[in-house]
């Protein structure tokens, strides 16, 4: 049975002119008390659900044979650590965004349960553990860092209290990065977990934050490294059949928040030079979305459309591509957000997640 309908509707707002008049496309996503109930109901089930489980965790002997709660005991629901991790993030930010909400109690009580200084310090010293030293980097971490910039940032005696929880798990993974990013000699542009951009930008976000100088200027100048002189970005090839992130796309947005405006767009002039004209710019279609893997392209959608946003933003007003950007962006969310809660786990699992990243995104702008 399809249940997605409904949350589409709430999110996308109804503007009887379309596309082509009325309010501006970013103003079109609205952010509904309801809509973000049917996520925060959807994804307290997922992180507190333990099975099915994809667990990437290698075993050296029977010793090592451990249900995922054992192994995670603050991130062990969503399907895979990942998804836990931005599953409470996801959580987190419904309920600072609505303080009325529904399942606000629910979600205090998983929340004060996960991020528990016990259950996080087991996750410290897994992640510390020299035999993991590859896990979830850097996608993982990434999401980690999200959630501890938006408990950090919010000003409430249970938001401190998380915060603090997580605290040497954030910690550990500014480290992981500050170790790990001299030895990426080159960054992986692929559509999918690995790929640095995505994970770069939401470090750089947490380094601001948070006040971590050494993070931010590693993770700046790694990102100059990069991409700094990349030009004629492939986006015709894109998408990928099992891609939820935008190569081209999300190094764009990075370079964004690395570089000033006037250098942002004269860069932008030669890595996406005919922008607008792109085959890239159309939503991707998703032939099965029971296919875990052929779901993916939904979350590409949605995640295209917050590059898109961050593009026409950091172009600025008065740049003749912002309105073409902003409503490419809008067609992008309308062909996914109804769809982001459809009873398949393989996309029920995260995509809400990038559904509020997504509008999160426009409402900070």
């Amino acid at each position: 049975m399809h249940r997605g309908g409904g949350a589409g509707r709430n999110v996308a707002g109804r503007n009887k002119q379309g596309l082509g008049g009325g309010a501006r496309p970013a103003e079109e996503l609205e952010f509904s008390l309801a809509t973000a109930s049917r996520f925060a109901c959807n994804t307290l089930e997922a992180v507190q659900r333990e099975y099915p489980n994809k667990v990437d965790h290698i075993l050296y002997g029977p010793q090592d044979v451990q249900p995922p709660s054992r192994l995670h005991p603050a991130f062990y629901g969503c399907f895979d650590w990942h998804s836990a991790v931005h599953g409470h993030w996801m959580l987190a930010r419904l309920l600072r965004l609505f303080p009325d909400l529904p399942e606000a109690p629910a979600v205090r009580a998983v929340l004060d349960r996960h991020l528990a200084p016990a259950r996080i310090q087991a996750e410290v010293d897994y992640l510390l553990d020299p035999a993991h030293r590859t896990f979830e980097r850097t996608y993982g971490w990434a999401w980690l860092l999200k959630l501890a910039a938006e408990l950090r940032t919010w000003e409430s005696p249970s938001a401190r209290a998380w915060a603090g929880g997580l605290e040497p798990l954030a910690d550990a993974v500014a480290g992981q990065f500050l170790a790990y990013l001299p030895m990426l000699t080159y960054p992986n542009r692929s559509g999918t977990h690995s790929n640095t951009a995505f994970s770069l930008s939401l470090a750089l976000d947490y380094a601001r934050t948070a006040g971590q100088a050494d993070l931010e200027e590693r993770v700046s100048e790694r990102a100059s490294s990069y991409f700094a002189h990349d030009r004629d970005a492939p986006l015709a090839w894109e998408p990928g059949g099992e891609d939820f992130l935008s190569p081209s796309l999300e190094e764009a947005a990075l370079m964004g928040k690395v570089l000033p405006h006037p250098a942002f767009r004269a860069w932008v002039a030669g890595f996406l030079p005919d922008l607008l004209g792109h085959a890239g710019l159309v939503p991707a279609r998703v032939a099965d979305r029971s296919d875990p893997k052929n779901v993916h392209l939904d979350g590409l959608n949605l995640s295209r459309a917050r590059c898109l946003f961050a593009l026409a933003e950091g172009l600025g007003h008065g740049d003749p591509r912002v309105g073409g950007l902003e409503r490419a962006a809008l067609v992008h969310a309308r062909a996914a957000l109804p769809f982001v809660v459809t009873g398949n786990y393989g996309g029920d699992h995260w995509l809400a997640t990038y559904a509020v990243h997504l509008l999160e995104s426009r409402r900070a702008a």
